[in-house]
């Protein structure tokens, strides 16, 4: 491309064109044409000797390639012009930004994550069928599920298939959570392949889970609630910096070798930086009861072991959910055992619910609200 100097006194001049032409090598990333293409190149241009400043135009303020197609401009502009320009370059949005913390969720009243020290202990179940029961009893809800690897809550809600959608909300293209038995239920399941591994590294794991929380239409709730990932990991991290966190209810089987991670994960809500206030155990598994036999317990995985941790804590028990026959059908086929309060596993969920309802209370007439994990 032929670049054309018109020299004036000791410096050289520059032209709109100039700039133009040189803006016209940078393609975006996202489809592969050029800024001018794109229309990206706002009406601002500037020049006054060699300062020369413009605006570029992104679809969202959250762009992934914004950093990236600003300096290639830059360095287009140094190659086809001068490398003696100086560049200024604003950056606008046509989506209003997300909104500041710990403005984040202006609409939900008490967030609760559901954690558990290790996997297999039933943790997903908990969660979904505790926010069922509070809607059970007339309570605003939303699920949020934040396992990146390994998200369940879909299948156990029937929702395999959904495929939420956007809409232009307040300046901005929100997702709409999908509802289902009166929850309001988000997850990552819903955006990738179902037959296919999840392979991301921590950075794209934790920028997902922020655009499900912070991108999303979640309205007026009374319970957030977030099936965490098992054990501690990034993705805890990213949620209380992220979200002023209510309390956590942690999930565990009565087994010893279960409630050994249990205490790290207690003791990960309670590390003075974190310091989200631990609401009580649930006891899962606690035992097992043919669906015959309705009176009869069967210790499958010991007796007791977390109401025995919650005493040694000074820790509410919250529940103990029995393990009854065709439960873990009534999960794989999307039935919540919530939905039948008769049930001894539904009268367990209801009673837990009832309990998170009275933790929370009181945490909040006791306690300051929860703030926001400094990122440094």
């Amino acid at each position: 491309m032929g670049v054309i100097y018109i020299i004036y006194n000791t410096y050289m001049e520059i032209y709109p064109k100039l700039i133009q032409d040189a803006l016209a090598t940078v393609r975006y990333p996202g489809t592969g044409k050029n800024v001018l293409e794109m229309k990206m190149l706002e009406d601002d241009m500037r020049i006054s000797g060699l300062h020369v400043s413009f605006s570029l135009i992104f679809d969202k303020p959250t762009d992934p390639f914004m950093k990236s197609v600003v300096k290639a401009c830059e360095a287009a502009i140094h190659a086809y012009v001068s490398k003696d320009v100086e560049v200024e370059i604003a950056t606008k949005s046509l989506q209003a930004p997300r909104p500041d913390l710990p403005d984040l969720l202006p609409g939900v009243k008490n967030i609760i994550a559901v954690s558990s020290g290790k996997g297999g202990v039933g943790k997903s179940t908990v969660a979904t069928n505790l926010a069922v029961a509070l809607v059970r009893l007339g309570f605003k809800v939303g699920l949020l599920d934040c396992d990146i690897s390994g998200p369940s809550v879909p299948k156990m809600l029937q929702m395999e298939q959904a495929r939420p959608y956007s809409e232009h909300i307040d300046g901005r293209d929100l997702i709409v959570p999908v509802e289902r038995y009166g929850v309001k239920m988000l997850s990552i399941g819903f955006f990738v392949d179902p037959d296919q591994p999840t392979l991301w590294r921590g950075g794209m794991a934790c920028n997902a889970l922020k655009q499900l929380i912070g991108d999303a239409h979640w309205g007026d709730l009374d319970y957030f609630i977030l099936d965490t990932p098992p054990g501690t990991s990034d993705i805890h991290l990213t949620l209380v910096q992220t979200l002023p966190i209510t309390g956590a209810v942690i999930v565990s089987t009565p087994q010893q070798v279960a409630l050994a991670d249990v205490r790290k994960g207690i003791n990960m809500y309670q590390n003075e930086k974190v310091d989200v206030p631990v609401l009580g155990l649930v006891e899962n598994m606690a035992w097992f009861t043919p669906a015959a036999h309705p009176d009869e317990r069967y210790y499958l995985f010991g007796q007791e072991g977390v109401k025995e941790l919650a005493e040694q804590l000074k820790l509410p028990l919250l529940g103990q959910i029995p393990l009854v026959q065709g439960i873990c059908h009534a999960g794989d086929s999307g039935i919540p055992a919530a939905l039948e309060p008769q049930s001894p596993t539904g009268k367990a969920f209801m009673q837990l619910a009832s309990k998170v309802v009275t933790q929370v209370d009181l945490r909040n007439e006791s306690k300051a609200p929860t703030r926001i994990v400094a990122t440094h």
